[in-house]
């Protein structure tokens, strides 16, 4: 059995701090308001009004989740890598995943695929 190190490791190289880290910001650190007493009225939920509608999501993303080869994987992270290397600070998975998007021309896909 792998020790919790082993284990912190492996997490450490899966995962991108930057990329991590902007969704917890945004899901799980996000400051709420503080629950009201009793004696100015009851709150439903984290904070909210009863009645009150939810707060709006972000319209602009959507975390997704997707399956890829492990070797895609270690290849995407050297790419990742090697730009912040260069001294793109801010290069994670998911920027060159959309920049890759951007290039890719449906003509030029193998019929395979």
């Amino acid at each position: 059995m792998k020790s919790e190190g082993d284990l912190g490791g492996a997490a450490r190289a899966l995962l991108d701090r930057d990329e991590v880290e902007g969704v917890l910001s945004g899901a799980f650190y996000t400051p709420t308001e503080a629950p009201r007493s009793r004696a100015k009225g009851r709150t439903t939920g984290a904070g909210a009004e009863p009645g009150a509608a939810p707060p709006e999501r972000p319209q602009h993303y959507k975390v997704i989740c997707i399956s890829m080869y492990t070797e895609d994987l270690e290849r995407l992270d050297e790419m990742v890598s090697a730009l912040k290397a260069r001294g793109m600070t801010k290069a994670n998975r998911s920027a060159l995943i959309r920049h890759a998007l951007s290039q890719v021309d449906l003509d030029k896909i193998p019929k395979g695929i």
